[in-house]
């Protein structure tokens, strides 16, 4: 490589970590997969500087949004790709650090965080785990097979939504995709309906703040059920017309 070919590299290995901790790209792994793909390609001297790069620039996250350490994403992905059992140093959300050992799945970005989806070893369970959350994670030279693997997209909106004293069942006029960009992933579990149509489960605190999220969507939507819900969606829009 030339020297401005170094440094084009270097740019672009750059713009994709930023690409892949920020999920401008979307849900899916491309600027991982890219940016695995260009550091094998790299030459010794190039990756050297990378990882000097990756270790003295910061990510800044957007507000609501967790920090997690590109080598750890890295690192996460790569496991995925190769299928081997990871064993990681994680904190969980009462801030207490284990040891675990998961065979990767899937990396699923959402709005505000990356989760890899795995089995854990010891329990025998898929799981989600908050990349976040990731202090360390290496290699254990295991290869594994995984058996059945879940959707791993939908197992990560299930344990986003699993947790919520009220439920809205409503019906989006539009396939899966369009409704996933109503409604993201993280926020709601969207099912194909046969007249092309999405019906999507939601969790809110009560009646009236699901009624207000369901405004915020300004598109057309029906609610199924329950009839609090549909109840307070018709107050909250009567007040709003002022009638």
């Amino acid at each position: 490589m030339s020297r401005l070919d170094d440094e084009e590299a270097l740019a672009v290995a750059v713009a994709l970590r930023e690409a892949a901790l920020s999920g401008v790209l979307g849900g899916d792994q491309a600027a991982l997969s890219a940016l695995l793909k260009l550091q094998r390609l790299l030459p010794p001297r190039l990756a050297d500087r990378l990882a000097g790069l990756n270790a003295a620039v910061e990510h800044t996250p957007r507000i609501g949004e967790s920090v997690v350490s590109s080598a750890v994403l890295l690192e996460l992905a790569s496991a995925c790709r190769r299928g081997e059992r990871l064993r990681m140093s994680y904190r969980d959300m009462n801030a207490r650090e284990t040891i675990r050992e998961i065979d990767p799945y899937r990396l699923v970005r959402t709005s505000h965080r990356w989760y890899v989806v795995a089995m854990d070893v010891a329990k025998g369970q898929w799981r989600t785990f908050r990349a976040d959350r990731v202090i360390d994670a290496r290699t254990t030279g295991h290869a594994v097979h995984l058996v059945d693997p879940p959707d791993a997209a939908r197992l990560v909106a299930e344990m986003l939504v699993s947790d919520y004293p009220l439920y809205t069942t409503i019906r989006l006029p539009v396939p899966v995709d369009q409704a996933k960009r109503i409604v993201p992933p993280g926020r709601g579990v969207h099912e194909p309906a046969a007249d092309c149509s999405t019906l999507v489960t939601i969790g809110g605190v009560d009646a009236d703040d699901l009624a207000t999220y369901l405004i915020s969507r300004a598109t057309t939507l029906q609610v199924i059920s329950p009839d609090e819900v549909r109840e307070a969606l018709h107050r909250r829009l009567r007040e709003i017309l002022g009638q």
